[in-house]
């Protein structure tokens, strides 16, 4: 017969999900499973069909792929834009996840923003291109875990970068007004694949790459392949000039034509889906300017290949992934500035030849312990014991969730440290026990 102490400390067991519970909305079909039923016309210059299968990770690739480039197992043909998806699969499984809004320290909205956003981008009818997002807004406005917190407690993940959601609402430019249409809106929390430096709600989190395992031991065995490659390019780029963007011109066509110029390093302009891993896998070095927007996929597809990341502006990783990669950038990384390059012409070849030999071999066991972080885990995967980066990522909106309660508890508001201008958010590299970051080498950036 059990004792009376067993019993108890067995009622009194501390409950695992304690902090962590989620409340997940049950949203009318419009905002996310409608979407992916007209994935068709979302795109007219991609197979957006293909991209939203298998939960947003797209069509599996089986034998490696072309060239036995990716995993034997768990690769599949990911979309970089295909987040909100890959998110809202992994969170139908979270084990902490209740039906009690009273209990749940996060309330997450799985609205597929990107999806929405892609099918309107060029769309000249301003109405029709922010209906669906003022649409949700209207939605969460009536409901009463919304009003509990003024929405302090909600997560969105958009799936795209923040700059196609923050149009302001009298103007015509480029996106829609999800993050702008209501100031409300703005007391959530949104997690995109590149962040706006100028709003302190908007977190940036890994673009998906290609593989997503099912079990530690995929994982560890890949990081030994990425190991023991022989790589035979001391650098590489994945990439083709840009007429626009914000790395447009000579940035792209100082590396392209350097690399041109050089026997020591391999171009590859075609860039559809998994076929550059190849390419970065054969390379030490693998070159990260920036394109459309200051981040790029290619980032963690190098990071996956074990390939370190060459970057020219520190708001490509450094300012941007500050959740996932570690805060001293020169562990697993190079940082050349921009201006070097274009203005002063530096020879990027003769940078990274510089680095010691040892030091290359740090930095990229740096490079391949940080996979599991930045890669997303198949949402069927039982008994991993890694953190991936949806992880990461909860946990740290967990956290910054908390904090908002115990600001609201003490009848303030908490704030994060971003003074609306080209900030940085330098407030999200602080040191443990700082409360104001000071002179930085990033403020002429």
């Amino acid at each position: 017969k059990p004792s009376a102490f067993f019993s108890a400390s067995r009622f009194f067991r501390r409950d695992p999900c304690a902090g962590r519970y989620v409340y997940m909305y049950d949203l009318p079909p419009r905002f996310n499973a409608d979407l992916v039923r007209q994935c068709d016309r979302v795109s007219i210059s991609s197979d957006v069909c293909k991209d939203v299968s298998h939960d947003g990770f797209g069509p599996p690739i089986t034998g490696g792929g072309e060239g036995g480039s990716l995993p034997e197992r768990g690769a599949y043909d990911t979309d970089q834009f295909m987040l909100s998806i890959i998110f809202h699969a992994r969170m139908r499984r979270y084990e902490c996840l209740t039906a009690d809004p009273a209990a749940a320290a996060v309330v997450y909205i799985p609205f597929y923003a990107g999806l929405d956003a892609a099918m309107h981008l060029d769309n000249k009818d301003l109405a029709a291109r922010d209906a669906l997002s003022r649409d949700l807004m209207d939605w969460l406005a009536q409901r009463p875990e919304w009003r509990a917190m003024g929405g302090r407690d909600h997560l969105l993940v958009s799936g795209r970068g923040t700059w196609d959601f923050l149009r302001s609402p009298d103007s015509t430019g480029w996106g829609n007004t999800l993050m702008t249409y209501d100031l409300a809106i703005r007391n959530a929390t949104f997690l995109s694949t590149d962040a706006s430096p100028r709003h302190g709600n908007d977190f940036a989190v890994p673009f998906p790459s290609h593989f997503h395992p099912s079990s530690d031991a995929e994982v560890t065995d890949w990081q030994d392949r990425m190991r023991r490659l022989d790589r035979a390019w001391l650098w590489c780029f994945a990439g083709w000039p840009r007429a626009h963007g914000v790395g447009m011109g000579p940035e792209r066509a100082q590396i392209i034509e350097q690399c041109g110029k050089s026997s020591r390093c391999s171009l590859l302009g075609k860039l559809n889906n998994y076929v550059p891993m190849r390419l970065l896998e054969s390379a030490k070095f693998c070159m990260q300017p920036r394109g459309d927007g200051y981040t790029r996929k290619s980032t963690f597809d190098s990071i996956l290949a074990g390939c370190i990341p060459v970057f020219f502006h520190p708001v490509s990783a450094y300012l941007q992934y500050t959740w996932h990669l570690p805060r001293d950038y020169r562990t697993y990384s190079v940082f050349i500035p921009h201006g070097d390059v274009v203005g002063r012409n530096f020879s990027i070849e003769e940078v990274l030849r510089r680095i010691p030999s040892e030091k290359v071999a740090q930095m990229r066991e740096r490079v391949i312990q940080l996979i599991p972080t930045v890669m997303y885990r198949h949402p069927a995967a039982k008994g991993l014991t890694f953190k991936d980066a949806f992880d990461v990522a909860l946990d740290r909106v967990l956290h910054r969730v908390a904090k908002r309660r115990r600001a609201a508890a003490e009848g303030r508001e908490y704030v994060d440290s971003v003074d609306g201008r080209d900030s940085w958010k330098y407030d999200r590299m602080l040191e443990d026990g700082q409360n104001k970051i000071g002179p930085h080498e990033f403020d002429q950036y």
